[in-house]
């Protein structure tokens, strides 16, 4: 917007102080309302979750597209795991399959942990809490798309480890072991031109298909 920063009399002489009185605020622009920064720039948080605020249809409430620094908004998993290839609700937590591991991270509720190690949850005002790893040293690698969900349980590979697993209530379990264990191995090596594992699942039959796409 057109502004100026002196007053002229017409006869040559101009003013940039109020009332033109000596010693008094100069006619500026004002503070600035932002400014850049020198550091400024994309950053990558790999394995790391960022969240916004609150939707509420019942009271109009919608800040989906508001991001609060100085709130706490961001959950950081062990990056020496990976990064984050998928996230998948399952009951009231949310599940988070990093490249060499499985993680459960509490929603809306945080973890206290007693003497002997044993946890007990409570209420909390964190969207996001604690974040507990699955036994066993299994992630999904770099193939997202061979998540498939049937209810509870879900199945995904790690090609990283020549595996197909199967998350449920009594943890992960290679699936691959019974009677594929060399096949997948062999199969899913690194080394062969393997572009995507996409998996899905058969709700008729009851069972996990899993599509190999070669490069040409």
């Amino acid at each position: 917007l057109p502004w100026f920063n002196c007053y002229s009399f017409g006869n040559g002489l101009e003013s940039d102080r109020i009332r033109d009185d000596f010693n008094a605020p100069t006619i500026d622009n004002g503070v600035k309302v932002s400014t850049g920064l020198d550091t400024y720039g994309q950053e990558l948080r790999a394995s790391g979750m960022i969240y916004s605020g609150i939707y509420n249809s019942n009271s109009g409430v919608n800040n989906l597209n508001e991001f609060n620094m100085a709130e706490s908004i961001t959950k950081d998993l062990n990056p020496m795991y990976g990064s984050i290839q998928a996230l998948k609700t399952r009951d009231t937590n949310v599940v988070a399959f990093c490249e060499d591991k499985v993680f459960q991270i509490l929603a809306n509720k945080d973890a206290l942990y007693n003497a002997d190690g044993s946890m007990n949850v409570t209420a909390s005002n964190a969207v996001l809490g604690d974040a507990k790893a699955f036994v066993g040293d299994f992630g999904i690698s770099l193939n997202p798309e061979s998540l498939a969900v049937d209810g509870y349980r879900m199945y995904f590979t790690d090609r990283q480890r020549g595996k197909v697993l199967r998350l449920s209530q009594d943890g992960l379990t290679p699936i691959s072991d019974v009677g594929m264990k060399s096949w997948f191995r062999n199969e899913l090596k690194p080394s062969k031109s393997l572009i995507n594992l996409i998996g899905s699942f058969d709700t008729v039959k009851g069972e996990y298909n899993l599509s190999f796409k070669h490069s040409a």
